[in-house]
């Protein structure tokens, strides 16, 4: 892939952060909270430098139920921007949700379009960002990061950290399955002729084959990387 001009809608690499950029952490509010996964910038640099947006995106109820503030996250973010920006990675936004219905911050406690599974994160980016939503990809570890990345439009990676049974319906089934975010970054890097692709067929153990399958668009998409047909989802 060659890098974007000023004029082309780029692709984004759409990052769930709390499990996925970093180690799960309940509620973190603090920076030494987030954590960052051993051996992840590197990849993560070499999809900017092929032309992906790095984009965060991620449900940040922890204000809407008033355990921290928005003060508080943008020095959690900044702090993890810094420590990216020291081993050669910029991201290009962070985009949060602070919304939750069950939250007790006026104003907050509301049911939104933002909060994953919707996708009004990713629409908002491709519309700041100026983003080819359709050549992007959203990797998170729990079924609503996917079901936000299909909404929108993008093909999907799911990172298995053991807590999600396997889904029931094509828009949270991904496009595909990683043992961890390195296997993902991986999967996308090779997909996008950046590397060699690794293993693509991998599943949760636990998941059945007996769930709905892909959404048509990205079954033919995915035929095409892959030379025939897969499913993850059965």
């Amino acid at each position: 892939m060659q890098t974007m001009n000023a004029h082309t809608r780029a692709p984004a690499l759409f990052l769930d952060r709390d499990g996925t950029l970093t180690f799960p952490y309940h509620y973190p509010s603090r920076p030494e909270h987030l954590r960052l996964y051993p051996g992840i910038a590197a990849p993560l640099a070499e999809l900017r430098a092929a032309g992906f947006r790095l984009v965060v995106v991620t449900n940040q109820s922890g204000i809407a139920r008033g355990y921290f503030t928005e003060a508080q996250l943008d020095h959690m973010h900044a702090d993890l921007r810094a420590r990216l920006a020291a081993q050669g990675v910029e991201i290009d936004a962070i985009y949060h949700c602070p919304h939750h219905p069950d939250g007790v911050v006026a104003g907050l406690a509301i049911r939104c379009e933002c909060r994953k599974p919707q996708p009004g994160m990713a629409l908002r980016a491709a519309r700041d960002l100026n983003l080819d939503l359709a050549r992007s990809w959203f990797v998170g570890d729990i079924l609503d990061d996917i079901e936000a990345g299909a909404r929108a439009g993008c093909l999907t990676v799911l990172v298995d950290l053991g807590t999600e049974a396997a889904p029931q319906h094509a828009m949270r089934c991904p496009t595909f399955v990683a043992r961890d975010t390195l296997h993902a970054l991986a999967i996308i890097r090779g997909v996008e002729g950046l590397g060699p692709l690794p293993e693509v067929t991998y599943q949760p153990a636990s998941w059945r084959q007996s769930v709905a399958s892909h959404a048509a668009s990205d079954g033919a998409r995915l035929r095409a990387v892959t030379g025939g047909a897969h499913d993850n989802c059965g």
